[in-house]
């Protein structure tokens, strides 16, 4: 059973960064891909990155150029650097990754608040 601790998130004005981490622990096995997914207030999650064992990445293309995934693979742990964040940008933001076997998991989420 992989457990995934999210932290990093908390309120800040339009223009500045933050740091989002995830840690997955739990398990002796490889960890697959890692994502960031988010849910702002009254919206369907989306995805806003995902990256896979070889550092091959993706992004939704509201954060093209300014959000950064990344991973550590020794240690289990994703990264998403946002920068130039928006009011848009305000959500929750879970983590989600794939273990052994294809099983997946959901972080419980961390809240980045981006006021005007």
């Amino acid at each position: 059973q992989v457990q995934l601790v999210e932290s990093g998130g908390g309120s800040v004005q339009a223009g500045e960064s933050l740091r989002l981490s995830c840690l997955a622990s739990g398990t002796a096995f490889a960890i697959g891909p890692m994502a960031w997914y988010r849910q702002a207030p009254g919206k369907e999650r989306e995805l806003v990155a995902a990256i896979n064992r070889s550092g091959s990445t993706n992004y939704r293309d509201s954060v093209k150029g300014r959000f950064i995934i990344s991973r550590d693979n020794a240690k289990n742990t994703v990264y998403l650097d946002m920068n130039s964040l928006e009011p848009e940008d305000t959500a929750v933001y879970y983590c989600h990754v794939f273990g052994a076997g294809g099983m997946d998991y959901w972080g419980k989420g961390t809240l980045v608040t981006v006021s005007s």
